[in-house]
């Protein structure tokens, strides 16, 4: 029985003595940190922990450096580094400080917006400066820590959001003008001279004047339409005018001649003689004159000063003196294959 007691006694001893040691052992010193029984070393700023120390590898921790974009601020034992924060211009933010391995980016707001979030001197978070509304003005305009503050226009005045007060409305009345539109919180007053007549005046005048310009317009078009018209009736007018002319003043208009045969070419006809008056006004007979072109001269009339010239070739008469050109008119083919007699004018005594 003593031997038992004695037997607990001693288990007891071991087991404070052994959690006094755990508990003395359990603090590591500065810089340090407990993997098991041992105390390891910590990695310094911009570096992390690859592998822990061990019994075999006492007081030796490895440790690697950051990679980009990633940073650790001081003594650590975690096994990576810290991501860097991004200063995204999107967000509205842009960068302050840079990031490096041992310290992370420091992010500050672009103009038009307050920081919503700041951590450390510097911005996580963004938003955009309120935009007033019509009826609002701007109390205090934002700023990179605060919103803009909007606040609402009183009666008897009004804003468009822009401004920083609001305005009075327009008394139509104190300038000698009739109130045509009450004003708003966002709009003025709108005031006219004559009242609400003054608009139904203008639009009459305008329903008066933009028909009468369309009026007019097609007036001038049609008009210049029928002034074509007319010169071209004209025209046409004229020419058969002039052909009637020439047609009276020829004297063998639609006359047929058909071309010589061969015996006609080797014994040619003479037609009977003509009058021909010479210089002197005397009269001489003999035969007309024949061109080389197969065409007849015939004589001249006393009284008309006119010479016709007949191609039995072509159909074409030459009637001067109205024209020097020959006229071109529809051959008839006569019934019979004889020639026709020309006529030939007698001699008139003077």
């Amino acid at each position: 029985m003593g031997i038992l007691i004695l037997t607990i006694c001693f288990g007891l001893s071991v087991a404070t003595l052994v959690g006094q040691s755990a508990m003395v052992s359990a603090t590591c010193p500065p810089n340090e940190y407990r993997r098991g029984l041992e105390c390891c070393p910590s990695c310094p700023a911009g570096w992390h922990v690859v592998k822990d120390c061990s019994e075999l590898e006492k007081r030796i921790t490895k440790c690697s450096r950051c990679p980009g974009g990633t940073f650790q601020a001081g003594y650590n034992e975690l096994k990576q580094c810290s991501t860097c924060t991004k200063c995204d211009a999107g967000l509205g933010l842009k960068v302050k400080k840079s990031c490096s391995s041992t310290s992370d980016a420091v992010c500050e707001v672009l103009d038009g917006f307050f920081c919503s979030d700041s951590n450390g001197g510097g911005c996580r978070a963004a938003q955009r400066h309120t935009v007033c509304s019509p009826g609002q003005y701007i109390g205090q305009r934002g700023t990179a820590d605060k919103d803009t503050e909007c606040l609402h226009c009183t009666d008897g005045t009004f804003s468009d959001g822009t401004s920083t007060s609001c305005q009075n409305h327009t008394n139509c009345e104190s300038v000698g003008l009739n109130l045509m539109k009450p004003g708003t919180d966002s709009t003025d007053s709108e005031c006219g001279e004559h009242g609400q007549h003054r608009g139904l005046e203008r639009g009459h005048v305008a329903g008066i004047v933009i028909p009468g310009v369309i009026l007019v317009m097609a007036l001038i078009i049609i008009a210049i339409i029928h002034r074509k018209k007319i010169r071209e009736w004209r025209l046409t007018s004229k020419m058969e005018t002039l052909s009637q002319e020439l047609s009276q003043g020829c004297c063998l208009t639609g006359i047929y001649t058909p071309a010589p045969t061969r015996d006609q070419q080797e014994h040619p006809t003479t037609t009977p003689a003509a009058a021909m008056d010479d210089h002197d006004g005397d009269q001489s007979l003999g035969p007309p004159q024949a061109p080389h072109n197969g065409s007849v001269l015939l004589p001249q009339h006393p009284e008309v000063n006119q010479t016709v010239l007949f191609r039995t070739d072509g159909g074409q008469l030459l009637c001067p003196p109205h024209s020097g050109s020959p006229l071109s008119l529809p051959v008839h083919p006569p019934h019979s294959g004889a020639p026709l007699p020309l006529p030939v004018h007698p001699p008139q005594s003077g």
